[in-house]
């Protein structure tokens, strides 16, 4: 069952129930089937998948509908960049890549914090073998530095390379 539709008279989308509400005087079927549209002077309009993003900091926005090859009404999107230059009201200029640095580095910190919170999980699972009463083998201590050094790593936060629990 379609969720939008296309008013064939001027090309607007709408949806069922303000098709609902602006024929109450017709009687609804469950079922809307070709006489149906028809008779609402409408189309269907099939889902599409949103295309693949081609870079980073770009997303995907529903642009209207379009006719495919097969004639039928389906959503059309479009790709557009997630930042722009812009003024504020003192007149101070801030890029498009100032934005896409402050909107990393944003994400950059989640994933640090992340990170470390499972650093920090997978330490303390091993605490017990750093008790007094308890002798350290050498590999669970290379393990525990391995685990301390995780944010030194060329690839923090975004790319790990986890050590191994002996």
């Amino acid at each position: 069952m379609a969720n939008e539709y296309r008013l064939n008279s001027n090309g607007e989308i709408t949806n069922r129930a303000a098709l609902i509400a602006a024929n109450k005087n017709m009687s609804m079927p469950k079922v809307w089937n070709a006489s149906t549209l028809e008779s609402l002077g409408v189309s269907s309009v099939f889902e599409t998948p949103q295309p693949a993003l081609s870079a980073a900091y770009k997303q995907v926005q529903r642009n209207g509908v379009v006719q495919d090859s097969k004639d039928n009404w389906v959503q059309a999107w479009v790709e557009v960049d997630m930042f722009a230059a812009t003024t504020d009201d003192d007149d101070v200029t801030t890029t498009k890549a100032e934005h896409e640095e402050a909107y990393q580095a944003v994400l950059d910190a989640a994933a640090a914090a992340v990170a470390r919170s499972t650093r920090n999980t997978l330490l303390a699972a091993t605490d017990f073998y750093a008790l007094s009463d308890v002798t350290m083998s050498d590999n669970m201590k290379t393990y525990r530095a391995s685990l301390r050094a995780v944010p030194a790593q060329d690839g923090f936060p975004n790319d790990i390379t986890w050590p191994e629990a002996p």
